[in-house]
């Protein structure tokens, strides 16, 4: 017979199924109670509780001294949040979304990038800067772009970015306690998916990819919004006997290029896939990588999937400019025929 309570037990360890958005807010409101100098910033995150309802609920709990309604101006919002950081706050910022965090750009790469390096690190900026990003919801102008290679690019700040409700439960967490800055990117065509959380497991390290998905012959790399595609297209692909092993590289700054690397060596193939643009995107600077450490286990060049070098298009043509499942597969069928 088992104990009392230990039904009650085992449920409480059952993964349970969140959305995206609540996992998120979970993670939020852990780091919360976990840490009083820890305060969440920004446009309407607290009584609306975020345009994508990421902080609802949390003003009601924690107040308005620690979940604050910032006016509307980026710029403003991220210094204050360096000046708090200097006061000993882990303040967590969000960006409504992806293309409204240009005002902000200033503040982000020469302030809160580069003010530990000039310190010699006698100053400390922990600030997690939360940005909804990508397309795939038919939003207007300036609400679907992916300017991750811009945050990459700089150094001093670590960028990574959640696939699934798990990630994204444990990723702002791991991002609160760094004491680097940190950008979280959060695929908002995702926000709404579900998946099971298991909150007692121990999380994956903050900047290590992860194969999520095992096969044989091609790897695709992803990551972000991608990743659900890449699954699929791989899915499709082992439909016909393809193996296409899958990798959620999950951390874009820093690199971790020893899995890719691991997992290009047993594929010999690689297509990397990411909605922003080709041109000059991640995906370069991982085919560049792969080929230095790679060059003679690659039976093939590797190809890159992504958004064209345009702007964003309005949403009723958007669908032609993300990367989708036919467009996967065919790079996976190009990079086989070499």
């Amino acid at each position: 017979m088992s104990a009392p309570g230990a039904a009650d037990r085992t449920e409480a360890r059952r993964p349970t199924e969140l959305t995206l958005v609540k996992a998120i807010n979970a993670g939020l409101r852990a780091a919360l109670e976990r840490d009083r100098t820890v305060l969440v910033m920004g446009e309407d995150v607290g009584r609306l509780g975020g345009v994508f309802r990421v902080t609802d609920g949390l003003q009601k709990d924690f107040g308005e001294d620690r979940v604050v309604d910032t006016p509307l101006a980026e710029s403003g919002l991220i210094g204050t949040a360096i000046g708090l950081a200097l006061r000993g706050y882990r303040p967590i910022c969000e960006i409504q979304f992806d293309g409204f965090v240009y005002p902000a750009f200033d503040q982000i790469v020469s302030q809160l990038a580069k003010m530990p390096y000039r310190s010699r690190g006698a100053l400390r900026l922990p600030v997690v800067i939360r940005i909804p990003y990508g397309g795939g919801i038919g939003a207007v102008e300036h609400h679907s772009e992916s300017p991750e290679a811009y945050f990459a690019h700089t150094a001093g700040l670590r960028v990574v970015t959640c696939a699934t409700p798990e990630d994204g439960y444990w990723m702002v967490q791991q991002a609160v306690e760094s004491d680097d800055p940190v950008v979280v990117l959060e695929p908002k065509r995702r926000y709404w998916e579900s998946a099971p959380v298991d909150v007692t497991a121990a999380p994956v390290p903050l900047h290590r990819a992860r194969v999520v998905r095992s096969g044989r012959l091609v790897t695709i790399v992803c990551y972000g919004p991608t990743v659900r595609t890449a699954l699929d297209a791989a899915a499709a692909a082992g439909a016909e006997g393809i193996g296409v092993e899958v990798v959620d590289l999950r951390s874009l700054s820093p690199l971790d290029v020893a899995t890719v690397e691991e997992s290009v060596r047993r594929t010999g193939r690689l297509v990397v896939v990411h909605e922003a643009p080709v041109f000059l995107g991640l995906g370069a600077e991982l085919a560049a990588r792969v080929t230095e450490r790679c060059f003679h286990d690659l039976e093939a060049p590797v190809l890159r999937v992504g958004g064209f070098h345009l702007p964003y298009p309005p949403a009723r043509m958007e669908d032609a400019y993300l990367p989708d499942l036919d467009r996967v597969l065919d790079a996976v069928d190009r990079v086989l025929a070499f």
